[in-house]
């Protein structure tokens, strides 16, 4: 990419952040700060929605979730909605809502947080959707997303900022919510066995359990060096000696060495005794 290219790239990412911070200004000197709004009540996700639809068609429906896209015809507006469990599609009309609720709503961004107030019912088209009554902003979003038609595929960005990853792919969110499964697994099958889950210390004096160079940190109150562990292994194996049985921990692990996409510093293990 050219200097070129990329000097009117930052120029046209700075005025779409000048932009959305003028329309936030416009938002709270209103009396409508977005940033104030601490909770809204939702009835139904957008996967429950689907998953439900012939049940819930013409049934009044609250939603929250992110704006991912925006399409405007004059006095109907279609936008697609993002929450933890997937997308719906949003159709507003300017004669079935407050004159005043539809013109904000217009001036809303994609990335912007909303609640919604509506009736699932089917598009001419075919498609599942809520008909909004009325729609709430509930954060601004400064910071515009990825281009749609690319998403995120800087793998930098991808693990520098994994919050936008996590917007823009649901493959990353797969991933972590099957970690979590995973984990919450391990937990149950071991104490299933008669395991006890146990916590040992992060930081310690020396460092030892394996042979990994160790982060160094200072301890102020005692003035000595301490190490942040590169195993759980020593302290879990003390319990044992101390007459404790079945034993294990799930862990954060903290070696100073190498790093790439597939190997972190700063890792979770689980060891049992």
């Amino acid at each position: 990419m050219s200097e070129e290219l990329k000097n009117e790239q930052s120029a046209e990412y700075t005025e779409v952040v000048k932009v959305r911070r003028e329309k936030l200004k416009a938002l709270q000197d209103a009396g409508m700060n977005p940033f104030e709004i601490t909770t809204y009540d939702v009835t139904h996700h957008t996967a429950e929605i689907k998953d439900n639809f012939d049940a819930l068609e013409g049934s009044a429906v609250s939603v929250a979730g992110r704006l991912m896209s925006k399409r405007g015809m004059g006095k109907v507006s279609f936008c697609d909605l993002q929450d933890k469990t997937g997308r719906i599609q949003l159709y507003a009309r300017k004669d079935e809502m407050d004159p005043d609720s539809y013109e904000r709503f217009r001036k809303f961004d994609i990335g912007d947080i909303v609640g919604v107030q509506g009736e699932v019912f089917r598009t001419q088209r075919g498609e599942m959707s809520v008909r909004v009554k009325e729609i709430t902003l509930l954060s601004k979003s400064l910071q515009p997303l990825p281009e749609k038609f690319h998403g995120l595929v800087d793998k930098d960005l991808i693990y520098r900022q994994r919050y936008v990853d996590l917007i823009m792919n649901p493959e990353s969110k797969r991933n972590f919510e099957i970690r979590s499964r995973f984990v919450s697994f391990v937990r149950r099958y071991l104490e299933e066995r008669g395991f006890m889950e146990v916590e040992t210390p992060v930081l310690s004096p020396i460092a030892g359990g394996a042979n990994a160079r160790p982060f160094i940190t200072h301890h102020n109150a005692q003035n000595i060096d301490m190490y942040m562990r590169i195993a759980t292994e020593l302290h879990l194996k003390r319990l044992i000696v101390g007459g404790m049985e079945r034993v294990f921990e799930v862990g954060r692990i903290f070696r100073n060495e190498g790093m790439d996409t597939k190997h972190n510093p700063e890792f979770t293990t689980c060891e049992l005794y």
